[in-house]
């Protein structure tokens, strides 16, 4: 495992939280206890779809330790929530839409006692019609889950005349409809924290979330609070990947804390967790592509129906996102898109890492290598052929920023092809192996016509430390060595003479969400805005204190130094804090975003290209990624370790999306709540050869810095894992993860097909002629 590129040295740090979390001294949220904590629970519904009748707590209430059980009546404030639409019940009282529904939460002295309080809780129900797909939820017929109806969102783009095109002008058209799975975030923490009430009435919440303003935002409306009056401690988690960034917890913790007066925990068991918890939005994409003899694409139909579940959370810019990125990274004259989000009784689907483009990559990439076979071409040589150039507007029509990312990656593969030889030997006839390319790109940040602010502040401490805040989390995905990294660069100062301070809305200035790969251009952003002011302001400090002139002082690690000589130590940065007034700056800025009024449309894009090797066992329809190698074009390596992490472990977690993970429902219950039954890659699974490399190059005139890569090394993962197998067997998948039983049924072979070479007769004539 290695990371290609010309990087600084300093770029190869380690991560500032490794230590303390390899060594299990770290203490995570749901680890922290207070004096007199009572521990939470959540009842929630046995019905995916029904009326409640009447809810009976009586006998849970004469259980010993318990200290509160609240109902609906008992929400102060608005009863709902949802990160834009506050469409999801606190607390039900007349209607549940899905089994993850709360009904009723307790509070008790131990969590025996409040889990034995739940099962006393008695709900009488009527059920009501379950909608458990998207195409029943459609139908004219099919009942209403809301006022409004059982739509979500709808979201399109178009130009060109497709219809006309596809018949007159294509001839080569592909048409395949692919089918997505509901996946599982399954981070080791699952979601939990403690909420502590003070005197005053106001509260402080430690608890995972993406998202510590917009939280706080939401629990004012609940609660009826104040937003200064709730303090929301969010870092560090033990992972999310997007499923942590809509309210979980928090409602019922606040509410319990408020009504005891007492800390309240609450940390859900993996069971509650797969019940409550978001999912990715499982789609169903129909796509119909043409192209002429010469390999040049023409034409585009798309259509994408998503499985919302039974509450809105981000599924409308899921949707959006997935629309946008349906043309991926290839010139189309005439495109036509339509997608559109249902409301069902299914979990509820929302934010997961790639928003939409994997579901989305893996259909356009999989027709791609269609037409590849059909036109007999080599799938390389194709995407080449209709690969996007540097000025090249967004697919939407917006102004982005100028890249040639997609060629960099697209190149890096159709040179690898020439180099990089794959011909196992094996002396096992059943086994056969192929090799899979895709590539894709990725918008960062949350589009056009949303609120995308961002801010920090660097402020010189007393005790000499330079404080940089920010309102980001980590979870996991490195942010602390990000900010480590550009600052000390960017200052001139050392790691040592610095304080890091994130997620805690009492001590930082709202730096907007940790997601939608963000976080690190925003804290590229910020240190640019802010370092001038700050170091001249340090500067002009030091000066008047040591008589010289500004020009001949600079900055180095613990303090101040005369420029001309490095080794000339003149003042440590506590001696100038001591003497001199406070120096701090702060600033505020957006997102960079495109110039054109085009609702979601991205600005800055990083890209991916995939390189798979699988081996089929043909006895079995076991599949397994022997090679996965992925190129980035995502702008400068902040740092390396992290870089490579977020890469390899995105990579990793898409095997899982493509080989084995699909959180099943049956009338819209999950079949699969533990992972016992829900399988996610180990070490074991993990391939043989992983491979990162990095392109650091940006457009001449790019000054928009490094951008996130939490998302890019997930989203072609599972189209080249796809296309390898169709490689080694000569079938093609259009659906996830990939079926054993299937496979095995589709693949034609007989005793004297296991007497054939396991490599040089698998179906890989299309390929070769990338060599003419």
């Amino acid at each position: 495992m290695r990371l290609q590129s010309e990087l600084k040295h300093s770029r190869k740090r380690l991560r500032p939280d490794g230590a303390i979390k390899v060594t299990g001294k770290l203490k995570y949220l749901t680890d922290f206890t207070f004096p007199n904590m009572l521990y939470g629970k959540v009842y929630r519904s046995d019905h995916p779809h029904a009326e409640i009748l009447s809810i009976d707590i009586s006998k849970a209430e004469k259980l010993d330790g318990i200290v509160a059980i609240l109902t609906a009546k008992d929400v102060p404030g608005l009863n709902g929530f949802g990160i834009v639409t506050p469409d999801q019940p606190v607390l039900c009282d007349s209607i549940v839409r899905f089994t993850g529904d709360a009904i009723a939460c307790v509070a008790a002295t131990s969590i025996q006692t409040a889990e034995k309080a739940i099962s006393l809780i008695e709900v009488t129900y009527k059920p009501l019609s379950v909608i458990t797909s998207p195409e029943e939820a459609l139908k004219d017929d099919a009942p209403q889950l809301f006022p409004s109806g059982n739509i979500l969102h709808e979201a399109s783009f178009s130009h060109g005349e497709v219809e006309k095109s596809l018949e007159d002008e294509c001839d080569v058209v592909i048409s395949e409809t692919y089918e997505l799975p509901r996946q599982m975030h399954s981070y080791m923490e699952t979601e939990g924290g403690v909420v502590v009430p003070h005197e005053d009435g106001s509260i402080t919440v430690y608890v995972g979330t993406q998202h510590g303003y917009k939280d706080r935002f939401q629990l004012s409306r609940i609660l009826n609070l104040p937003e200064k009056s709730i303090r929301i401690i969010s870092s560090p988690m033990g992972g999310s990947f997007g499923g942590k960034d809509e309210l979980n917890i928090q409602p019922y913790a606040s509410l319990l804390a408020l009504k005891t007066k007492r800390p309240v925990k609450i940390h859900n068991k993996r069971v509650e967790s797969v019940r409550a918890g978001i999912k990715r939005h499982p789609m169903k994409i129909t796509m119909k592509t043409g192209a002429k003899n010469t390999g040049k694409i023409v034409a585009h139909q798309v259509k994408i129906v998503a499985d919302t579940g039974a509450y809105s959370t981000l599924g409308p810019a899921v949707l959006d996102f997935a629309v946008e990125h349906s043309t991926g990274p290839y010139r189309i004259e005439n495109v036509d898109v339509h997608g559109i989000s249902v409301f069902t009784n299914n979990g509820v689907s929302g934010e997961f890492r790639g928003f939409g483009g994997n579901q989305v990559t893996f259909a356009l990439e999989g027709q791609l290598d269609r037409l590849a076979e059909r036109l007999n071409i080599c799938p390389l040589y194709l995407r080449e052929l209709n690969i996007r150039n540097e000025q090249d507007r967004g697919s939407l029509g917006q102004r982005i920023a100028p890249t040639n990312g997609a060629r960099h990656v697209l190149e890096h593969c159709l040179k690898e092809k020439q180099t990089k030889s794959f011909k196992p030997q094996s002396n096992r006839p059943w086994l056969k192996y192929g090799r899979g390319y895709a590539i894709t790109m990725h918008g960062g940040g949350l589009g056009y016509g949303r609120l995308d602010p961002s801010g920090g502040r660097l402020t010189l401490r007393k005790d000499g430390l330079i404080e940089i805040a920010f309102g980001f989390e980590e979870f996991g995905q490195g942010v602390l060595t990000v900010i480590e990294t550009i600052v000390t660069e960017e200052l001139g100062c050392h790691a040592s003479d610095l304080k890091i301070v994130i997620g805690d809305t009492e001590k930082v200035p709202s730096s907007g969400s940790s997601t939608a790969s963000r976080a690190t251009s925003m804290v590229w952003h910020s240190v640019q805005n802010m370092k001038v002011t700050f170091l001249k302001k340090m500067l002009k400090a030091a000066s008047e204190l040591t008589k010289l002139s500004e020009v001949e002082l600079t900055i180095g690690p613990g303090g101040i130094y005369e420029k001309q000589s490095s080794q000339n130590f003149l003042l440590s940065f506590k001696d100038l804090a001591n003497r001199t007034i406070e120096i701090m700056t702060e600033t505020e800025i957006q997102f960079p975003t495109t110039p054109d009024q085009i609702d979601s449309g991205h600005y800055l894009f990083t890209f991916a290209a995939v390189t798979a090797d699988v081996e089929v066992d043909l006895r079995t329809g076991k599949v397994k990624v022997i090679d996965l190698s992925q190129v980035i074009s995502a702008g400068p390596v902040v740092n390396e370790l992290g870089y490579l992490g977020q890469i390899e472990g995105g990579g990793i977690m898409s095997l899982g999306y493509s080989l084995m993970e699909d959180a099943k429902m049956e009338q819209s219950r999950y079949v699969t709540d533990n992972f016992d039954t829900y399988f996610i890659p180990t070490v074991k699974d993990t391939p043989e050869h992983l491979e990162v490399k990095a392109i650091e190059t940006l457009a001449k005139g790019d000054h928009f810095g490094p951008r996130g890569v939490g998302e890019i090394g997930t989203v072609a993962v599972a189209p080249a894992i796809v296309k390898a197998v169709h490689d080694a067997t000569g079938n093609w998948l259009n659906q996830l993860p990939i079926d054993r039983e299937r496979l095995m049924n589709m693949t034609k072979w007989n005793m004297e097909v296991l007497h054939e070479s396991s490599y040089n007769d698998s179906p890989f004539s299309v390929e070769n002629k990338c060599e003419q």
